[in-house]
């Protein structure tokens, strides 16, 4: 192994190749892209977290609409400022990888969508999703009254309980009969 692979111990890997759904080469191109996100005088790698701002422009994140709120989710950072660690990567490409389960890839999706974290997906959070997906400007924007009927229609099919929201287990209900979720469902570095 040359190059910036090198720090990473034998046992680290072989950790990380069990505690996620990546294999060994997964890793160490992870580990890779993540060392090229840092300054180079950096020493204490296992401390090191790149800001949301900085991680946000990795290609694979980019264009993605749910940028901010995948560094948010994955974050582990004690001052929920988004900042990402080696390990908080990890975790968010293995949530990502085509090895994962739908349980996993479907919980990971909730908690994205769950825009203000309580829990469950509320209107104000159905709204925020569907800006997302069409772009939020004015040209794609939907009318209050379009907006208004989508929200219907979402909760008409996923709040099987009827009390205005969507929670994890009826998400997750819905996604299960959604075949091409787990596929659609992933970054690819």
């Amino acid at each position: 192994m040359g190059g910036s692979a090198s720090h990473l111990s034998k046992e680290q890997l072989s950790e990380y190749q069990e505690l996620t759904f990546l294999t060994k080469q997964d890793i160490l191109h992870a580990y890779r892209i993540f060392t090229e996100l840092l300054s180079k005088d950096l020493v204490d790698f296992q401390n090191i977290r790149i800001a949301k701002e900085r991680f946000c422009e990795l290609p694979e994140l980019k264009a993605n609409p749910f940028r901010e709120r995948i560094c948010l989710v994955f974050s582990t950072a004690i001052e929920k400022d988004g900042s990402v660690s080696f390990e908080d990567f990890l975790d968010m490409l293995s949530a990502f990888s085509d090895s994962a389960t739908l349980e996993i890839k479907s919980h990971y999706a909730f908690r994205i969508f769950d825009f203000d974290d309580d829990g469950t997906l509320d209107k104000e959070d159905l709204k925020n999703l569907v800006n997302c997906l069409t772009g939020g400007t004015s040209d794609t924007q939907l009318s209050e009254a379009e907006m208004n009927q989508l929200i219907q229609n979402i909760l008409e099919e996923a709040d099987i309980d009827k009390d205005g929201t969507v929670n994890l287990s009826e998400f997750q209900h819905v996604i299960s009969r959604s075949p091409d979720f787990v596929s659609s469902f992933k970054i690819v570095l």
